[in-house]
């Protein structure tokens, strides 16, 4: 066979073979559907999860997210009983759901600092945290990030709750500071602070964060998936973090990508709304994303007992884990 036969069949095999390449229809990835609850409604701080799916990071993980907007107690109570595989919580619920034996597990920060301050009107001569004695605080209850943090803030500065007066006022903290109805009111700091000054007033702000240490809002999953797929937590915690990361560098894309999620978003105040979005970053910015603290996991756990929100401190380092982090 001649030089020039050979080569000629090769060619021809060759245009056989990236034909048949090129028309192959590539198998489907099947997607896990995860139900996620988020413990609030819409909002502009979930940003990097809009992002992670628009982005595509949590089909990469193999992970189809349905946002479920419930309470915070009942993501946690559901994960707890292994009907929903993660939810986003805040901090506190992690030791409180333990020492009621419900196996959930922290497996990545989202906030680094807790994001809860305490917010006042500047004529009220509330200029430090202990000027708080004696004066009306509204919160939405006592439960919740709110109400942990602002005992926190009171500890750290030689006070407790029988030193002031504590009204539950649902989540009306603006209204009820705005109207003079409470001397000081406590809220998200990426919420209630922003929401007053862009109304004019001149407020005083205590946040937590630069008074205690404590285990912030993070994603949970139960122990069960832990040991059976593992590989399914990592890829969720690798999705939100790279959706964390990519909203920290392209803000205003996030926002943008936000719209599709948060009703009415296109008709809200742009410039309150993104620098809620930007105050927010400022609470996700870990030197290691994703990692938990230990000494901010103790301080959450003797605080609870304090407070009595749990009877003792619970076996504190299997709470949460940093195993999964990329």
């Amino acid at each position: 066979m001649s030089k020039i036969v050979r080569l000629l069949i090769l060619s021809l095999l060759l245009s056989v073979l990236v034909a048949a390449c090129s028309s192959a229809t590539p198998e489907p990835v099947e997607l896990t559907h995860v139900r996620l609850p988020m413990g609030y409604i819409p909002n502009i701080q979930y940003a990097p999860y809009y992002v992670a799916v628009e982005k595509g990071y949590f089909a990469d993980a193999g992970i189809e997210i349905e946002f479920d907007y419930s309470f915070e107690t009942d993501g946690v109570a559901l994960v707890g009983a292994g009907q929903l595989p993660f939810a986003v919580v805040s901090g506190e619920q992690v030791p409180m759901a333990r020492a009621q034996g419900l196996p959930i597990v922290y497996v990545a920060a989202w906030y680094k600092d807790y994001p809860v301050s305490v917010v006042t009107k500047a004529e009220s001569g509330i200029s430090v945290p202990a000027a708080l004695a004696g004066k009306k605080v509204g919160l939405p209850g006592l439960f919740g990030a709110n109400y942990i943090g602002f005992i926190a803030l009171l500890n750290a500065n030689g006070l407790s709750q029988d030193d002031l007066s504590l009204d539950a006022i649902g989540f009306n903290q603006v209204e009820a500071l705005a109207t003079d109805q409470e001397d000081a009111v406590v809220g998200y700091t990426a919420n209630e602070p922003i929401q007053l000054t862009a109304q004019g007033y001149d407020v005083v702000e205590f946040r937590v964060a630069d008074y205690a240490n404590l285990a912030s809002n993070g994603i949970i999953t139960n122990e069960m998936l832990l040991e059976e797929n593992p590989e399914l937590v990592r890829g969720m915690v690798a999705a939100l973090l790279k959706g964390m990361d990519y909203t920290a560098q392209n803000p205003d894309e996030a926002y943008e990508i936000s719209k599709k999620y948060v009703e009415n978003l296109s008709e809200a105040d742009e410039t309150v709304q993104k620098q809620i979005l930007a105050t927010s970053i400022e609470f996700w910015q870990l030197e290691k994303p994703g990692y938990s603290d230990p000494q901010a996991w103790a301080n959450m756990n003797e605080l609870l007992a304090e407070m009595g929100l749990i009877d003792a401190p619970i076996e504190i380092e299997e709470a949460y884990s940093n195993e999964y982090l990329p």
